[in-house]
């Protein structure tokens, strides 16, 4: 399979999807739902899900698809044995219904049980963040890379929040501490373009549960860009790690222990 060519391919989709997101917010009349009563959803979601899983029937009808809206269920992940693809068709919901610019595309390409590209864009800021493995990061096609703070009483660090809030009090614990020992924390609203941020330089690490989709690509990314990616507790037996949503740490190499311990006594 030429890689270059899925490349191009899944560019196309982002723009595609970034292009029909773009015209659903333009008509400020799109449809919102809740998913669980809590996390909300639209049908831009939707409408961009189908988008792009239907261009991927068409041109790989073999592939298997991962998808937010319209094939969530990633147990069986393991058990897929050609290429799949992750896709993210918003990632940044909220900000996208409330006229904020965070948001993004998130495709993610798997080949032999090993994500091998990339891509996260941004409708709104039209930059394209992309990877193929052992290939380097990308941003609109300038080589990104991560940043070299080693202090981390210096570092920029974002996360994100659950919609559900039944449990707060150990991300509360794990918050302070991270704004405690670090110089400020941001919350943007799209862990995709969090992760990519870290990739290039704009912050210094991000930490947080969250789903598949949420981080398949970006991680890619950040990893072709010099992050280390990890988790901040211990990944369960028999799980690929690339594919684990718990507990995600991405940073710098001399950042990475650091930030590490932090997070690691907030949870004792």
């Amino acid at each position: 399979m030429d890689l270059e060519e899925v490349q191009e391919f899944a560019a196309q989709l982002a723009r595609g999807a970034g292009e029909l997101i773009r015209q659903y917010r333009g008509k400020a009349d799109f449809l919102r739902f809740f998913k669980q009563g809590t996390e909300l959803v639209t049908d831009a979601d939707f409408a961009a899900d189908k988008f792009i899983s239907g261009k991927i029937g068409e041109r790989f009808p073999d592939h298997a698809i991962v998808s937010e809206e319209l094939a969530p269920d990633t147990s069986a992940i393991k058990d897929i044995k050609g290429p799949f693809w992750i896709i993210d068709p918003i990632d940044g919901t909220v900000n996208f219904a409330h006229g904020h610019n965070q948001s993004a595309v998130s495709i993610a390409f798997v080949n032999d049980q090993q994500v091998v590209l990339g891509v996260v864009f941004n409708p709104f800021t039209h930059e394209m963040f992309t990877a193929k493995k052992g290939e380097g990061a990308f941003l609109n096609g300038n080589p990104i890379r991560v940043a070299e703070e080693s202090q981390i009483g210096r570092a920029i660090i974002a996360t994100g929040f659950p919609y559900e809030k039944s449990n707060l009090e150990p991300m509360i614990k794990r918050l302070r501490a991270v704004l405690t020992n670090c110089a400020d924390i941001r919350r943007l609203g799209s862990a995709a373009l969090d992760i990519c941020w870290v990739a290039s330089g704009r912050l210094d690490g991000y930490y947080e549960s969250l789903s598949l989709w949420d981080f398949a690509a970006a991680r890619l990314i950040a990893l072709e860009a010099g992050a280390k990616c990890g988790n901040f507790s211990e990944v369960p037996e028999g799980i690929d790690p690339q594919f684990y949503d718990q507990d995600l740490l991405v940073t710098n190499e001399v950042l990475f222990p650091q930030l590490l311990t932090v997070l690691q006594s907030a949870l004792k």
